[in-house]
This record gives C-alpha cells, sequence and structure tokens, in this order.
C-alpha cells in the first residue's frame, strides 16, 4: 500500500495541475472549437437556469470518474488523482457558479482580497462577449495586477 503522505500528494498535484488544464481548455477549446457550446456562457441567448456552457461540467467529471473507478478497488494513486480531479471540480462549482455568477445566493457577501481579485479577473473575461481576445482564463490563479487590487479594496 502507498504511504498516505504519497496520496495526499497526487491529490493536491491532480487539482493543481487542473487548473492548467481549466485555463487550457478555457482558452483554446471553448474559445475555439467549442465556442458554440460556450459562447451562452459570454452572450446568454435562452432564458432559464441551465446554457449549453453547463455540459463542460459532464465533460471535466469523466476524467474524474474514470480514475475514481480505477483506482478504487485498491485506492492507489490513480483513485487519489481522480479525488484531487473531483475536489477541483467541487472548487470550480463554489466559486464560478455560486460565488462568482450567483447562480444560488449565497456566499453573495464573501469579502475578502483574493475573493475580490477572482471576481474582477472573472469580470475582464467577461468583458470580451466574443470568441477572441479573451484574457483571464483561469479560475483559482489571479493574475497579481488583480490581487493587488482586491487587496486595495477596489472592486
Amino acid at each position: 500500500m502507498v504511504h498516505i503522505w504519497v496520496n495526499i500528494a497526487v491529490l493536491l498535484i491532480a487539482f493543481a495541475g487542473m487548473e492548467f488544464m481549466a485555463w487550457f481548455t478555457h482558452k483554446y477549446v471553448m474559445h475555439g472549437v467549442l465556442w458554440q457550446l460556450h459562447s451562452d456562457h459570454h452572450v446568454p441567448k435562452h432564458k432559464g437556469f441551465f446554457q449549453r456552457n453547463d455540459l463542460f461540467f459532464l465533460i471535466f467529471a469523466i476524467p474524474g470518474i474514470i480514475c475514481l473507478m480505477i483506482g478504487l478497488p485498491d485506492f492507489n494513486p490513480v483513485f487519489w488523482s481522480g479525488l484531487g480531479i473531483t475536489f477541483y471540480g467541487f472548487a470550480y462549482f463554489l466559486v464560478h457558479d455560486i460565488f462568482i455568477h450567483q447562480r444560488f445566493h449565497f456566499l453573495r457577501n464573501t469579502d475578502n482580497a483574493y475573493f475580490r481579485a477572482i471576481r474582477k479577473a472573472h469580470k475582464m473575461h467577461h468583458k470580451h462577449l466574443g470568441k477572441t481576445n479573451g484574457e483571464c482564463f483561469g479560475m483559482l490563479w489571479v493574475p497579481w495586477k488583480f490581487f493587488k487590487e482586491g487587496k486595495n479594496g477596489t472592486k
């Protein structure tokens, strides 16, 4: 059996790696060949709770589910990698859908420099309504300029 610290390290590396994967996929796939699925997130085209963009939730969940299933029999590092991917998905849901876009009405009044920076960076991403000329494609990593603004209390 693998030592628990190795498993925790694998989980954390998978979680951190997902930030890069989210950035890469958002910039080059969602704002690229799959723009048709993502475009309604920038310019809502219909009324209702769900968007076509929500299909990415399922797309991103598949690797985590597969890793969990493969690693489950003996809780090997593949399982812990899947758990890291799944935890990132949950963090994405909390930060992006609940905190930033307020799809559910809680976490509205969370106010600290880091969370202000996340909101500012995401606002800058959404100022671009089209497929090109975007910025701030990640979720948890915030460019320093927005963190400095958040630290100073500007939204």
